[in-house]
């Protein structure tokens, strides 16, 4: 029996919580937490470590430019460093930017996923995957970056198959059959969510997919 893998959704997911849990008993007076603001930047170190290990180090700028940002504010909050000494390192930001554009041509176009539970993360940064055998469900999270899947040579353990899809500054494409019958449910807030497939000639009732998540300041698109 194949173990599910930790979502890049339910990473992000805790991360808030966290977050908002840290708010929340500092609002309401409840605890001091002003040790955990401290360690704040710690926590985006992790996600850019997670990001790099969850794309199989083919996304490597994105996730490398997280965690720079993060150790450099970290640094300041513990202050080993002053935000003018980091400012002055802002030239950086274009060295990345620059080594994202050379590395992208060279880059492996699409990943090909064995199993049958697909996950991706695109943070500052592209990530496209190609489901190729039963598939039984994903999570998607696109962070300033894209994230894609293709669904084309899949065959459903069942009906609905879900997929997450969180896209925050970026875009999450999915694409599927055309007659594949996609219910959207997802919560766009400042973005948008849209089925751009062609209409088949003949449609059924029963739902194929379910695509579930949120878009903040990005999109989420089916399409074929």
């Amino acid at each position: 029996m194949q173990t599910r893998r930790i979502s890049s959704q339910s990473i992000l997911g805790a991360l808030v919580i966290v977050i908002g849990l840290a708010l929340l008993a500092e609002t309401t007076g409840y605890a001091d937490v002003s040790v955990f603001w401290t360690y704040v930047p710690s926590l985006f170190v992790l996600l850019g470590l997670f990001a790099l290990v969850a794309s199989g180090f083919r996304n490597v700028v994105g996730p490398v430019a997280v965690i720079a940002v993060a150790v450099a504010w970290q640094l300041v909050a513990l202050e080993y460093l002053t935000a003018e000494e980091v400012i002055q390192l802002w030239p950086l930001a274009l060295v990345l930017f620059g080594l994202s554009l050379v590395l992208g041509q060279y880059r492996s176009q699409v990943q090909h996923v064995d199993g049958s539970y697909v996950t991706g993360l695109g943070v500052f940064g592209d990530t496209e995957k190609r489901a190729s055998k039963l598939f039984t469900g994903g999570s998607l999270t696109a962070l300033f970056g894209g994230a894609t899947l293709d669904l084309r040579d899949t065959t459903l353990e069942g009906r609905p198959v879900t997929v997450t899809a969180t896209a925050a500054f970026g875009g999450v494409d999915l694409i599927v059959p055309r007659e594949w019958n996609v219910a959207l449910d997802v919560l766009p807030i400042f973005g948008g969510a849209s089925d751009d497939r062609l209409r088949a000639q003949h449609q059924h009732d029963d739902v194929d997919l379910i695509v579930t998540g949120f878009a903040v300041f990005g999109g989420v698109a089916v399409k074929d």
